[in-house]
């Protein structure tokens, strides 16, 4: 009898089990997110993954590359992808286009611009000035390298369209190597490839776009207003995850940091990583909390404006949650 009592108590234990742990995997919610590019500049996104932040709070993160703009919004607004990591700018377009489902920002990843300007020879007491008439291989008409590139040189004097022979006819993914096979005398290059030129002599970093240009919302998490409606809590969890991360990333190391986020970059050095991460840091590249402000939104439109790329200015209360972000804050 006490055998049979036994087996009874195993048997149940087994199906409570097995109850509990399909209760559990149907607790964890999807979410697929596009990344406009893979990048070490979106480290507190890569350490919320490796650290489980987003684990914890039930979320199963399938992350893909979108390459682009464009791309990107065109797989947020096809139902291709959850949430999308790019440019607030893309928002202003899709709205301009009178869409009756805005794109909405809600979490900000990096406040300011990514990219450096690397010369072809070693510059000893660079100045602005110096690049009037060389040939200069900016970024891509109409995204944010490009048009905060150009505000910058405005900001110094410089007529990129006029004291420059200007080269912008080249895709995004090809503008290293046409430097670094002999075009151009400076190039606006994204980290690490910055770095590495520097290393291997084929450049020389000389000034940093994101310093110059001041806090802009140039990364940002994005969604559907329909998708926000519906799955509130979902992007809730999402917010928090990545508050706990962008914390994680002020209170560490650039070591630390480039330890966690290298299975994400395995063909990279954890060393070169450290570098990146460290430069990244020191000028303030990573928020520290997901609030897009109201100065950074109009700091965003002034940049668009002066590049001729604002189709239409956008109140900061229309294309930007905060209240949710402020909540989580405030836990």
């Amino acid at each position: 009898m006490r055998i049979i009592k036994l087996g009874l108590t195993i048997l149940v234990s087994t199906v409570l089990l097995f109850a509990l742990s399909a209760c559990g995997q149907n607790d964890i919610q999807k979410v697929r997110v596009g990344e406009v590019t893979h990048s070490i500049f979106y480290a507190p996104q890569y350490v919320a993954l490796s650290q489980g932040f987003f684990e914890d709070e039930g979320l199963e993160i399938v992350l893909q590359g979108t390459f682009g703009g464009d791309k990107t919004m065109t797989a947020l607004l096809s139902d291709g992808i959850d949430i999308a990591l790019v440019g607030s700018e893309t928002s202003i377009y899709v709205y301009a286009q009178g869409t009756t489902d805005p794109v909405i920002n809600f979490a900000q990843l990096t406040q300011t611009d990514g990219t450096f300007l690397v010369s072809r020879e070693k510059v000893e007491n660079f100045t602005w000035d110096q690049l009037k008439g060389s040939t200069f291989l900016g970024q891509r008409k109409g995204g944010m390298p490009q048009m905060v590139g150009e505000f910058v040189l405005k900001k110094h004097g410089i007529d990129p369209h006029n004291d420059l022979n200007l080269i912008q006819n080249i895709e995004f993914a090809n503008i290293a190597s046409a430097f670094g096979s002999g075009t151009g005398d400076y190039v606006q290059l994204f980290e690490p490839t910055a770095s590495v030129f520097e290393q291997e002599g084929k450049g020389h970093i000389v000034a940093s776009f994101g310093e110059e240009s001041g806090h802009v919302p140039y990364t940002t998490f994005m969604t559907k207003q329909s998708y926000l409606n519906d799955n509130k809590e979902i992007v809730e969890k999402f917010t928090r995850a990545i508050y706990k991360a962008q914390q994680w990333v002020e209170s560490h190391s650039a070591q630390e940091i480039a330890e966690a986020i290298q299975p994400f970059f395995e063909d990279t050095d954890v060393a070169l990583i450290e570098t990146v991460v460290n430069r990244y840091k020191e000028q303030g590249s990573y928020a520290t909390n997901p609030i897009l402000d109201e100065d950074e939104w109009n700091n965003l439109q002034d940049i668009m404006r002066e590049a001729g790329e604002l189709p239409v200015e956008v109140d900061h209360s229309v294309l930007v949650e905060t209240k949710l972000i402020e909540e989580i804050i405030s836990e």
